[in-house]
């Protein structure tokens, strides 16, 4: 259960699109904890990024609502920070002028000071240090790897010091190893920024690893199934090595196979059977 004071509080939320016989998301209540890891995992279709992008302020809630720190959520806000998985960086900038990028507007409208854009520099500085980044500061995202564009696109959204930080399958599309140094990457950057971190994965073994809570989302229409609280080390004290250890492996078992019982899976593997029955009956002797 969590204990932490409500940051993110979302009540009788509905999501319908025009031209959908069914809700994209329906009475969904949720409540995030300040300072939480939260993943949202579920069977395509369960409304996990739309989700995602209502608490950003992205869309709209068709009804319901969704409230940070008691104000409603009515569009983006510097308070929230969202990164895609596709990195979203500016072609035409280096990597430190990327991360830079929000702050100096800032500054050009007149909403920063000279003091606050000296500091803002200096954060930058740091951020890429902490990223593994400082010497590819004057690159270009063509320039990069993969891992290294999206270490870009995360350095970007801290860099305004967020109280929330929206994930949308961040990792889907790095190798494996990769991976492995993002996940140690986000918790201790987690555990340095204290920043509430909403994470949507289609991973299951990424989500028991990385959160505190995990909330498992069914599709047709999306809603929320259930909530699970391993019995796991904090995320910021997690090692690699837990990846193998048994009670992370049981979590995963208990949360995959409540997705698989979620989206229909067994029903069209006894199609499947069905079907291979029948095949072998055409080419009995």
């Amino acid at each position: 259960m969590n204990t932490a004071p409500a940051l993110i509080r979302i009540a009788a939320l509905e999501k319908t699109y025009p031209g959908q016989a069914l809700p994209a998301l329906q009475a969904v209540d949720l409540d995030v904890g300040q300072g939480e890891f939260l993943a949202l995992v579920g069977a395509s279709g369960c409304g996990k990024s739309t989700l995602l992008r209502l608490m950003a302020g992205l869309e709209s809630p068709t009804r319901g609502s969704i409230r940070l720190d008691g104000a409603p959520v009515t569009g983006p806000g510097p308070d929230r920070a969202v990164v895609f998985q596709d990195y979203s960086l500016y072609p035409w900038l280096t990597v430190l002028e990327n991360v830079r990028f929000c702050r100096r507007l800032r500054v050009h409208t007149g909403e920063a000071s000279a003091s606050q854009a000296a500091a803002a520099v200096e954060r930058a500085y740091a951020l890429l240090d902490v990223m593994g980044l400082d010497a590819v500061r004057n690159h270009y995202p063509n320039q990069l790897s993969g891992g290294m564009r999206q270490r870009v696109a995360i350095a970007r959204a801290l860099m305004a010091q967020p109280r929330v930080l929206l994930m949308d399958e961040p990792f889907g599309a790095l190798d494996a190893q990769t991976r492995e140094v993002m996940h140690e990457l986000i918790l201790r950057l987690f555990e340095i920024e204290r920043s509430t971190i909403v994470f949507v994965t289609h991973d299951v073994e990424e989500a028991v690893y990385l959160a505190s809570r995990i909330v498992i989302l069914a599709p047709h229409p999306g809603r929320i199934d259930g909530i699970h609280v391993p019995d796991l080390p904090p995320p910021g004290d997690r090692h690699p090595d837990l990846k193998l250890a048994p009670a992370l492996l049981h979590w995963k078992k208990i949360v995959l196979d409540r997705i698989r019982a979620t989206s229909g899976v067994r029903h069209d593997l006894d199609k499947l059977e069905r079907l291979a029955e029948l095949s072998r009956r055409r080419h009995a002797p």
